[in-house]
């Protein structure tokens, strides 16, 4: 297979506001966010950069850690377990304040890395 490479386009930052989150686009990928404030939904991918190596080779766990529920493949689960730990989360852009989003709706961790960021 041929290698992956994949350029964070900016970072989580988190708000003192625990409804809303600030991702911040690094300013050579900030003319991506023309016209972004025309949006009121955008699907926000992230690299779960806190998930250690173990936890990239667990395939089978049980659903949201509850036990009394069956084990289930990652694949078929939104476990962040996972061997290319990407994130997906459909987020509520409450505005745009030059290179920053301020989003509702994150479930990323602060200074996750944002791989991309696309109209939802």
């Amino acid at each position: 297979m041929l290698p992956i490479h994949i350029e964070p386009i900016g970072l989580v930052i988190s708000s003192r506001d625990n409804d809303q989150q600030i991702i911040e686009v690094r300013p050579e990928f900030a003319e991506g966010l023309h016209r972004i404030e025309e949006c009121e939904h955008l699907w926000v991918l992230f690299w779960l950069h806190e998930l250690s190596e173990v936890h990239r080779r667990t395939f089978k766990v049980h659903p949201r850690g509850d036990v009394s529920r069956g084990v289930r493949g990652v694949f078929a689960l939104h476990s962040p377990m996972r061997p290319n730990p990407i994130g997906m989360t459909r987020v509520r852009l409450v505005r745009r304040e030059g290179n920053r989003l301020i989003v509702e709706g994150l479930d990323a961790l602060d200074g996750s890395p944002v791989i991309d960021i696309k109209s939802g």
